[in-house]
């Protein structure tokens, strides 16, 4: 990798899948078996990513980054389903799924440990049949109109501090700019002289076998 890897973390279902946080702001998913390429690129943290986490399924992992905030990520998605931040709470350096998958921990310079959900609109505690009908009619209900723009835009909606809200905002203009950049300069060189690396590799250095 050009920048450097601070933590791996194998997923406990699929043996040969790991993933890797590094100090580009992203983490990469590899499989063991072909290192020349990630099997995935996930992004949303604007600093460096400082550890990462699975969950006991597999399904999910979460990650402490340096931009004070933790953020939960299925296995196979590019972006964050999920962010965690406070106002105290400073750069994030561990974090942990517990044993049951339903809580995490996350350590932060602040010298605090603190416990978050697994899925913040979870219930605590013993929920009444008509609560778990409700909740359970709700449920069906995005998963039946989440492909909807409407629908899909309040899903992704998350209030984030105004430094992350910023600097995430300024990663993407520089990012559209190096498209674009790359789109012209392709466009006025001669055909096949100028290859197009996939983002899933463009960070490998070497592969070492």
């Amino acid at each position: 990798m050009q920048t450097k890897t601070n933590a791996v973390c194998w997923n406990p279902i699929e043996a040969f899948n790991f993933t890797c946080a590094n100090e580009d702001c992203n983490l990469y998913t590899f499989d063991m078996r072909k290192l020349s390429a990630a099997k995935n690129v996930h992004k949303d943290h604007v600093s460096a990513v400082l550890d990462v986490d699975y969950s006991p399924t597999g399904r999910e992992f979460c990650s402490g980054s340096y931009d004070r905030s933790v953020r939960i990520f299925k296995y196979d998605a590019g972006h964050s389903r999920d962010v965690y931040h406070t106002k105290r709470m400073q750069r994030v350096f561990g974090v942990r799924f517990s044993g049951d998958g339903s809580y995490i921990f996350s350590g932060s310079d602040d010298m605090n440990v603190r416990l978050w959900k697994a899925r913040a609109n979870q219930k605590l505690g013993t929920m009444l049949p008509r609560e778990k009908s409700a909740r359970a009619y709700n449920s069906a209900l995005v998963k039946r109109y989440g492909h909807m723009p409407e629908v899909k835009r309040i899903l992704r909606h998350r209030h984030l501090p105004k430094s992350i809200y910023k600097t995430g905002k300024l990663r993407r203009e520089v990012t559209d700019a190096e498209r674009r950049k790359e789109a012209n300069r392709r466009k006025h060189s001669a055909p096949g002289s100028v290859q197009k690396k996939p983002a899933r590799q463009k960070k490998i250095v070497a592969q070492i076998e």
